[in-house]
């Protein structure tokens, strides 16, 4: 059987957190941007409610493989801010997210070390906030039932769903009852017995295309 593959996570919704090193403020803010120019909306704004802050460094990883990445010093020595944030995002094996840490100085250098620390810190700290949302290969079924018996079909299929990590879409009503559902293509073969056992035979899913999904 083969393996499926895996994916970077992401997040379900931005986050902010602030940390305060030798009177140095570092507000993090990291948020979801499925697109570097969604990334950079973010960064946008938050210079813009930031104005007056010495530094807005940056750090994002785009791309469902995540395959496109970008960092930003923003006037710290460079290698200090942003290649440690970004450097973060790799290790939490993160994608479709930016981060922004906002530096107002409090008058105590912190040195090489001290900034890499502190950038690296802060993003980590929000991240530890954040809900992960991780990403996986699903299948999209499609079933048809008579409405006699739809009820007890989506009973059937609310418990299956739970149970083997798949998504149950509303269902549709028109001249029967359609049942869409996303699966991981391995538990494929136990719904259709699962369905036959459960509706005698007379419901067969349709499978149709694979989809990457987030999975909160």
């Amino acid at each position: 059987m083969t393996t499926p593959r895996s994916y970077p996570s992401t997040i379900a919704d931005a986050v902010t957190n602030e940390i305060v090193i030798k009177k140095s403020r570092f507000i993090a803010h990291v948020a979801p941007a499925a697109s570097p120019d969604a990334a950079d909306e973010v960064i946008t704004r938050a210079k813009k409610q930031y104005w007056d802050a010495r530094h807005n460094c940056v750090a994002m990883v785009t791309g469902v493989l995540g395959d496109r990445a970008r960092s930003s010093d923003d006037g710290e020595p460079s290698g200090t801010a942003g290649v440690p944030m970004l450097e973060v995002l790799r290790r939490r094996e993160l994608t479709d997210v930016v981060a922004v840490v906002t530096r107002y100085f409090g008058g105590i250098k912190l040195g090489a070390g001290g900034l890499i620390r502190a950038y690296s810190g802060a993003v980590s700290e929000a991240l530890d906030l954040a809900v992960i949302v991780r990403r996986e290969t699903l299948t999209r079924v499609t079933l048809d039932v008579a409405h006699s018996d739809a009820g007890r079909i989506d009973n059937v299929l609310r418990e299956w769903v739970v149970a083997h990590g798949a998504r149950l879409d509303e269902p549709r009503y028109g001249a029967t009852a359609t049942f869409e559902l996303w699966a991981p293509p391995a538990v494929l073969h136990q719904l259709t017995a699962d369905v036959a056992a459960a509706s005698a035979g007379s419901v067969v899913p349709v499978v149709g295309e694979d989809r990457i999904v987030d999975v909160p």
